[in-house]
């Protein structure tokens, strides 16, 4: 069974983790309700535009990594969202 869930980023500048689910893979996809860009990262507590990586609304990508923990999120706006999906 597949685990999903979403992520808000409350306040611009200000990093969000990932949530505590371990695996290899994930599904990550901006919310086609955005309005701009969420930067994603492995980068503890200081992903931005300068080291992140873009995806605006509807755009995906799939990344491995142990835990989903161990990414970091920030937009461009508050209140963007990020929606994940565990494949493995």
């Amino acid at each position: 069974m597949a685990l999903s869930g979403q992520i808000t980023i409350a306040a611009t500048g200000t990093a969000q983790q990932g949530s505590d689910v371990p695996g290899t893979l994930f599904a990550l996809k901006a919310h086609p309700d955005n309005t701009d860009t969420v930067w994603v990262g492995e980068v503890s507590g200081d992903v931005s535009s300068s080291n992140g990586y873009p995806l605006n609304s509807g755009e995906s990508v799939v990344v491995q990594v142990a835990n989903l923990n161990h990414l970091w999120f920030d937009a461009d706006v508050n209140g963007e969202k990020i929606c994940w999906l565990a494949l493995n």
